[in-house]
């Protein structure tokens, strides 16, 4: 579960308070008080919640929460997502200048320049995959019930709209079951998905009287309006078992026809319960209140919402998303590997008499059927995987579905670590033309969780030993050996305040590059002293084998244990934030970027003919996998539908 924040009616910081005589505190202030508060209350106990935050494009105080968690590990509970207008998008487009608005006087207080505006929301989303956008006049263009004020905000993960103190209410069919698999013609069967449409139009009705509510406005709305969302999952596994390419017209096609069917007949099911039980409360005055029309049971009926936990109870593939992976490698007992396949290829490759363990374990190996020259190019085409597929693609998708659904569609535009900024910005310009309510994006290794690489290969033109290097597997090579210490460094010396004491840092660094880490807490002989010279020591491998110092920062920022000390920018969370900060501010004030593009420099003695695993070229990119949940701890966790989750276990970050 999640809950979802308008800040946008907050007075912006700084703003004259007449009451005290003070000033605002702007809301960042209140998102940091929010996000604590998620921090300390669990879900059950098990699990942290989860939250969306949004501000207007047009409030003046939406430059800093653009940039509000680029690098200073706050606001970890938060999605963001910045609400953009039709007006903002005209003035873009006009090249005019675009007022910021006090929400407590509605007067402009600034005039800006909106292709600025919205190339620091695309800097931003390129660093970190956040904020997302919301197209919030499309939102309320489709508002059920107008009359009863503006929608403000979403859930968590973007797919559900919701006015104060309404609930989500969703289910998802699994189209994958409704396929006529025929030998030539395979097709869905209509009749099937219909009988399975109008069960679950009633049975998501039902759920809204059967469920205890823990506020009573929350029950109110939630009984007036009776919102239900039902939507899909399996839709890539529906797509391979109709020979269809995931990425292509027809594709295209079959969603519009498969969704506008599914919104039809949950409007005809509403409307028949309707008649049995009684419009909605708020019916009069709603967009469904015209002349001609039945009278529904549901404001609205249809949502596309991310599938990660029960997709893999059903076993099959999540929402509208294309596969993530073919096949992934699982971690059990006694250090054993257990290859997950995807039982449809696993299937075709049987009945096709390729199949084999060799190739199964490459394809673990990278993912993706992608240079395998033995397999059929339309095999390929069809068991096509999310990193192979273009972010156009991607959005018509999300558009096609998005055509005949009330709510949203919670997807995931999946970007290459390479890819240009002006190729995020594009994608975001492209869901406003489509028609999206809203477009969420994840780039490849821009954010600390990303999912691990595999299967580097080499670029074209390298020597015979960069591709030999290049073509083995991170943590296979052993051969790319720590630089040799000179015999005399210089460096900084620091202490921070930790939740376990007062830690101390000394960095050495060579040639203006971070270089080896000495850290101490506590007495020796502890356990945390234990623990804190193990990161030393690891950090000070990493740096002398040539990793990106910033990279071993942000894995280190925002890790938290159960107390943290100080406030705002001066919070440390534990030992590895405390050092990860450390690092940070180093990096900060040695203009980064100079220092980690220079290279490290090989002593006499150390001269070797084994260079570092070259770069991978545009076309032959690392393959993404996946990272290590933290619930289960199996290699299972991945960025798709909106939000990080696991496939093994189903552990969601949202």
């Amino acid at each position: 579960g999640g809950t979802g924040f308008s800040f946008s009616r907050l007075r912006p910081k700084n703003d004259q308070v007449g009451s005290t005589g003070g000033v605002a505190s702007g809301p960042l202030s209140f998102l940091k008080v929010y996000n604590a508060s998620t921090e300390a209350v669990k879900q059950g106990g098990t699990r942290r919640g989860a939250n969306m935050g949004i501000l207007r494009i047009d409030h003046p105080d939406v430059e800093s929460f653009i940039t509000a968690k680029q690098g200073s590990g706050e606001y970890t509970n938060f999605n963001l997502s910045v609400a953009i207008t039709d007006r903002f998008m005209e003035a873009m487009a006009e090249k005019e200048q675009f007022p910021l608005i006090n929400p407590r006087t509605g007067v402009p207080v600034a005039q800006v320049d909106p292709q600025t505006l919205f190339d620091s929301i695309i800097n931003a989303a390129w660093s970190s995959g956040e904020p997302g956008v919301i197209f919030i006049d499309r939102i309320n263009e489709f508002n059920p019930t107008p009359q009863l004020g503006s929608i403000e905000s979403t859930n968590p993960c973007g797919e559900q709209p919701l006015l104060p103190y309404e609930a989500c209410n969703l289910g998802s069919i699994n189209l994958s079951l409704f396929c006529k698999e025929r030998e030539e013609t395979p097709e869905v069967d209509w009749e099937d998905l219909k009988e399975t449409v109008h069960v679950g139009v009633r049975f998501l009705d039902n759920v809204i009287d059967a469920s205890v509510y823990p506020h009573a406005k929350i029950e109110s709305i939630s009984k007036a309006n009776r919102k239900i969302g039902l939507g899909v999952m399996g839709w890539a596994e529906l797509l391979i078992k109709m020979g269809i390419p995931y990425n292509s017209d027809r594709a295209l096609v079959l969603a519009e026809e498969v969704m506008s069917f599914i919104d039809r007949e949950s409007k005809t099911a509403s409307a028949a319960l309707a008649e049995e039980r009684g419009a909605f409360p708020n019916f009069k005055g709603s967009i469904h209140d015209r002349p001609g029309l039945p009278a529904l049971r549901n404001a609205t009926t249809t949502t596309i919402a991310p599938t990660g936990s029960i997709s893999i109870i059903a076993g099959t593939s999540g929402g509208i998303e294309p596969l993530f992976s073919i096949a992934f490698t699982r971690q059990i007992l006694d250090n054993e590997r257990l290859i997950e396949v995807n039982p449809l290829f696993v299937k075709y490759a049987q009945e096709k008499g390729f199949y084999r363990q060799q190739l199964i374990n490459t394809i673990a190996e990278q993912g993706n059927l992608e240079n395998i020259p033995e397999l059929p190019a339309n095999l390929k085409n069809i068991f096509i995987t999310a990193h192979q597929i273009s972010p156009e693609w991607h959005l018509k998708m999300q558009a096609a579905f998005q055509k005949y659904t009330d709510n949203a569609v919670s997807k995931t535009i999946n970007f290459p670590r390479d890819v240009r900024r002006a190729e995020v910005a594009s994608a975001y310009l492209l869901a406003f033309q489509l028609g999206c309510k809203g477009v969420t994006i994840y780039r490849d290794g821009s954010i600390k969780d990303q999912p691990m690489q595999t299967g580097l290969t080499a670029n074209h033109k390298a020597s015979a030993t960069d591709r030999r290097l290049s073509s083995l597997r991170i943590g296979e090579w052993g051969k790319i050996h720590p630089l040799k210490r000179p015999v005399r460094l210089n460096g900084i010396t620091d202490s921070k305040k930790t939740p376990e004491g007062n830690l101390y840092l000394t960095l050495n660094y060579y040639q203006n590059r971070p270089f080896e880490l000495f850290a101490q807490i506590g007495k020796a002989g502890t356990d945390i002293m234990a623990f804190t010279e193990a990161i030393a020591r690891l950090i000070s491998l990493a740096f002398r084998c040539g990793i990106d110092p910033k990279a071993v920062a942000e894995q280190l920022i925002g890790i938290g244990g159960s107390r943290s000390v100080g406030f705002g920018l001066h919070r440390v969370r534990s030992v590895p934030d405390a050092i990860g900060q450390f690092l940070n501010g180093f990096l900060s004030s040695a203009t980064p970027e100079t220092v980690i593009q220079e290279k490290l420099h090989l002593f006499e003695e150390e001269q070797s003919s084994l260079p570092l695993a070259p770069e991978a070229s545009a076309e032959n990119r690392p393959r993404p996998l996946f990272n290590l949940c933290p619930a289960c701890g199996m290699y299972a966790f991945a960025f798709f539908e909106g939000c990080a989750q696991c496939l093994a276990c189903g552990h969601s970050e949202c």
